[in-house]
């Protein structure tokens, strides 16, 4: 297929890199163009290129062993994950982080490398810990006290000592959606500084038989498109492994993680920083702060999952009827929504539409995006400048890559969408569409 570069294209700041022009006039992705993809694959379809997931796992990979040379790279899997795409981003030199039981599995099933996964989140398991350490899972990351002894226990059942991280929240606000903070005091994950919890849990895994404390562990939320808050949380947890770990407890703290959180560009308007503005403030911040009050610096461990995958991916939809308000609004609606992409019914999250099949035409309207499952609240774009949008044509969502499949829902049992990676002209199926036969697998008559 003959195409042409990106660059004239509306909306190129989120879309794929490697999106373009056929020789037609509609948007190609990977070489790809979307029609030819929809008569295969049908609507909605998630598009994933595989020249920007190479590029962002490079970006994070260079810029923080460049800054940072003692570092590693974990992909957020609660961001989208499935067996292939897991193989796929161990291929580029990335481990995990992972946040249930389900998504262990997953990664066992990809016969990935588990030893370079790490195990989040507020309530775990005890039968989730108790795979994670029987799976020889790299680090745990203990998020309250009271998980200290359930996994000491559980690691002396299987005779093993398992090395832990400590999830601490240093009361610092990301500036992000309500929803999507989580380093602040009123927050159900980590264990705070301010009330004493966070020294009687590190004093805790010191003592436990089963346990190896090997550092400390923040994440603040997302999406963090300032450096300040990683700033502030940084000189905050400097200062607890300094005088709280050595000077007071005596435990030394070999690892740290700044955690994720970085943002990604959803909407034109939208600037997210370079990964390289991260790597240089968030490493030029710990080192100050450890040569300041004098202490080793530490292993540190990323974990990007939205600014991985974010804008990799496009969903495409059909468009289907239209209901025009006169002096209110037109609504425009689409084979997916809700059931698909949550986020702006949960969120109010900011998208961007593009006319996919004529992408060059001009404005001609602005209109309500809308899904078309039975809520009011399913509008994915409120408002939207287009084309005069008909019947039949397909419809592109650039960014669609973090969270959406992740979400979805059989809402209205609905049949969730088809995934394909897209390269050199090629597609590759990597998640079929549902079916009548999956909505009813679970069923016990």
């Amino acid at each position: 297929m003959t195409t042409h570069a990106a660059a004239t294209l509306p909306l190129a700041s989120v879309l794929p890199i490697s999106s373009g022009l056929s020789a037609a006039g509609r948007l190609t992705l990977g070489g790809c163009d979307v029609r030819d993809l929809v008569e295969r694959f049908g609507t909605p379809l998630y598009v994933y290129d595989v020249a920007t997931l190479k590029a962002q796992c490079a970006a994070y990979l260079d810029a923080f062993r460049a800054e940072y040379p003692d570092s590693d790279v974990l992909y957020a899997s609660k961001a989208f994950l499935n067996r292939p795409f897991a193989r796929f981003i161990a291929e580029q030199g990335l481990g995990f982080d992972v946040v249930s039981g389900g998504e262990i599995e997953v990664l066992r099933a990809a016969g990935v490398d588990l030893s370079r996964v790490y195990f989040h989140g507020n309530n775990k398991s005890p039968g989730e810990l108790a795979l994670a350490v029987q799976s020889g899972i790299g680090r745990i990351v203990i998020d309250n006290e009271g998980e200290v002894a359930l996994l000491d226990r559980i690691a002396g059942e299987a005779g093993r000592t398992q090395a832990v991280l400590l999830r601490v929240s240093p009361g610092v606000d990301a500036h992000t959606h309500e929803k999507t903070t989580t380093g602040i005091l009123d927050t159900k994950f980590g264990v705070p500084i301010e009330t004493g919890a966070a020294e009687r849990a590190v004093r805790a895994i010191a003592d436990a038989a089963h346990l190896e404390f090997r550092g400390l562990h923040m994440h603040l939320g997302s999406p963090i498109f300032e450096m300040d808050p990683y700033v502030l949380g940084i000189e905050v947890m400097a200062r607890f492994i300094a005088e709280i770990c050595r000077d007071r407890l005596g435990v030394e703290v070999p690892e740290f993680s700044p955690g994720g959180g970085f943002a990604v560009a959803y909407t034109g308007e939208q600037d997210a920083p370079a990964v390289a503005s991260y790597a240089a403030t968030l490493s030029a911040t710990l080192r100050r702060e450890a040569d300041r009050l004098g202490f080793p610096l530490p292993h540190i461990t990323l974990e990007p999952g939205r600014s991985i995958v974010g804008r990799a991916a496009v969903a495409l939809y059909t468009v289907g009827a239209r209901k025009e308000i006169p002096g209110v609004r037109t609504y425009v609606s689409v084979d997916g929504g809700m059931a698909d992409n949550i986020r702006p019914a949960m969120y109010g999250a900011m998208y961007e539409a593009l006319a996919a099949e004529r992408p060059l035409d001009p404005p001609e309207e602005t209109v309500a995006i809308a899904g078309k499952y039975c809520e009011s609240g399913d509008v994915l774009i409120q408002a939207a400048e287009v084309p005069h949008l008909q019947a039949g044509e397909l419809l592109a969502i650039p960014a669609a890559g973090a969270y959406q499949l992740a979400m979805a829902s059989n809402y209205n049992l609905a049949y969730r969408p088809a995934v394909v990676m897209v390269e050199d002209g090629e597609a590759r199926l990597i998640r079929r569409r549902e079916t009548p036969e999956d909505l009813v697998a679970l069923d016990v008559d």
